[in-house]
């Protein structure tokens, strides 16, 4: 086992490393020939994981690695796991063909944390690696992340990127868009028939979201599907409009 960016000094946290960095880990692990690797952030309630070839491992493959190997030994109550509405088409796809119900919230823990006690779920997360397993746990914690993700690993006897590929990760692209009043975005005509519209173009091949920041005066244009190019003429089509309307 080898750590990397791990001398603290006060001031260097997350800088250029950890899971909203993953560049630095995805380069070493191959070259040392490791099993994976483990970023977290900051206060280590988010994992991100990179296998053994150097490709980053998320928070969506995390769930569906850790979800079926659940469903397979029975410890999966309901055979339900909580998403956020940021989740990637290719999660629903692998839990559905697994018999796995996938109930979306709101982005945000709290809200993933208050539909899993709601639906008895013992398992849910998002995308940027924040998971809560309830049964061992009240909170996302990375460390506990990484442990329940090595014992897959570990049990299946498989590598992370062949236990990663049990899920197929849809393209998606998002632009943030700057404006004034980001609660103006609810219920606005223009706004609405726009995304109308673009959905109309992906023809039911993939998904169109547009919703407010929690934290900043943005409001974000998401777009997934099978083709990227199409996607990001979609998306900043529809980021246009926003923009026009509300920026």
């Amino acid at each position: 086992m080898q750590s990397i960016y791990s001398e603290p000094n006060g001031i260097n946290i997350n800088a250029g490393c950890g899971s909203t960095h993953t560049g630095p880990l995805q380069r070493v692990v191959p070259d040392l020939e490791a099993d994976l690797g483990l970023a977290f952030d900051g206060d280590a309630d988010r994992l991100i994981a990179v296998d053994e070839k150097g490709s980053v491992v998320d928070g969506d493959q995390t769930m569906v690695i850790c979800g079926l190997a659940r469903k397979r030994k029975g410890t999966l109550p309901g055979n339900r796991v909580v998403v956020s509405v940021m989740s990637n088409l290719g999660l629903r796809e692998a839990f559905r063909n697994a018999g796995i119900e996938a109930p979306e919230t709101k982005v945000g823990d709290r809200y993933i944390l208050e539909e899993m006690r709601r639906s008895q779920a013992v398992l849910g997360g998002e995308q940027s690696g924040h998971i809560i397993f309830l049964d061992r746990a009240t909170t996302g914690d990375g460390l506990l992340t990484a442990l329940e993700l090595l014992k897959v690993v570990r049990e299946s006897g498989q590598p992370l990127s062949r236990l990663a590929g049990q899920m197929t990760r849809f393209p998606q692209v998002l632009v943030n868009v700057r404006v004034r009043n980001k609660q103006a975005l609810h219920g606005h005509p223009v706004i609405a028939e726009a995304v109308r519209g673009a959905e109309q173009k992906l023809a039911g091949r993939g998904r169109i979201l547009v919703r407010p920041s929690g934290t900043e005066p943005l409001v974000r244009v998401m777009g997934e599907g099978p083709r990227e190019d199409e996607l990001m003429e979609v998306v900043c089509e529809l980021s246009e409009v926003v923009k026009a309307h509300l920026g």
